[in-house]
């Protein structure tokens, strides 16, 4: 049997509407490793907004922060945080805007107290969930925010700024040679909301780093995503599968679409290439 590689984005391809999981997926995920395959998240998450149900699904190791970060069966293979000083000016410009930022690390995630309660409220609006779906669900880090603002002893390995007043291209030409800028991955957050990450770590890196470490052959891995932060690893994997709830530009790099997240799309994918059956 060919053993394959298959790293998945989290927000939009294993997870689906309303922060949930669909059981075809979950099943799919167990069913490929049960298979002799290996099944990696490679997300824009940091760890500390993994959660449990997801996590209890099982994965061979992870990808995170857009590549910041891999590990493998809980082993770093790579952690890059972002150089103070430019850390320090980013949080300075976007200060100067008025346009709040979430620091994340592997650990806690940093954040103004009223950013915190600004996106529980719009998390709560969108979303019917009960108090224990919400801790133990997608957004249940926002009840571990760190407000303080210390960074002590912590990495920071991601940024993602909150309702900016100028366009993303304006974010990325501040930035350019020093980060990458992609809208969030996340539609809950609103609009003017990007990701920011040190120019050239992104999740095809990650990806590289988690192949390298296992002396996986390159031909034999796939990547499945959806949004901005994706593109790089679906150009990259030797085979990049698209969401059909993806952006088109997104869609456009890939190799194949397969179905929408609420439809089944993950599993499809996964039966498609072989590694598990109908």
């Amino acid at each position: 049997m060919r053993r394959r590689a298959v790293f998945l984005d989290v927000d939009g391809t294993l997870v689906g509407t309303g922060g949930r999981v669909p059981a075809g997926a979950v099943d799919a995920v167990r069913a490929a490793r049960a298979n002799g395959h290996l099944v990696f998240v490679c997300t824009g998450r940091s760890r500390a907004e993994l959660w449990p149900d997801l996590v209890e699904i099982g994965f061979d190791g992870l990808v995170g922060a857009s590549g910041a970060f891999a590990e493998v069966g809980g082993q770093a293979v790579a952690h890059h945080g972002i150089p103070d000083a430019d850390l320090q000016d980013a949080l300075a410009w976007f200060e100067g805007l008025g346009t709040p930022v979430m620091q994340q690390t592997d650990s806690v995630i940093l954040a103004p107290a009223a950013v915190r309660d600004r996106l529980r409220a719009a998390v709560d609006a969108e979303f019917d969930l009960t108090p224990e779906e919400f801790a133990r669900g997608a957004f249940g880090f926002l009840d571990r925010v760190r407000v303080d603002g210390d960074r002590t002893g912590l990495t920071v390995t991601k940024l993602v700024y909150l309702g900016c007043p100028l366009p993303i291209d304006k974010v990325r030409a501040r930035f350019a040679g020093v980060f990458d800028v992609v809208p969030s991955s996340i539609e809950a957050f609103g609009p003017g909301c990007g990701e920011v990450t040190v120019a050239g770590l992104d999740k095809a890196a990650g990806l590289d780093a988690v192949v390298a470490h296992l002396g996986l052959d390159h031909a034999d891995t796939i990547a499945i995503g959806d949004s901005w932060n994706d593109l790089e690893m679906l150009r990259h994997a030797a085979v990049g599968i698209a969401m059909g709830n993806a952006a088109p530009e997104v869609k456009a790099v890939a190799d194949e679409v397969t179905a929408h997240v609420d439809e089944d799309g993950l599993r499809l994918a996964f039966v498609r290439h072989g590694l598990i059956e109908a």
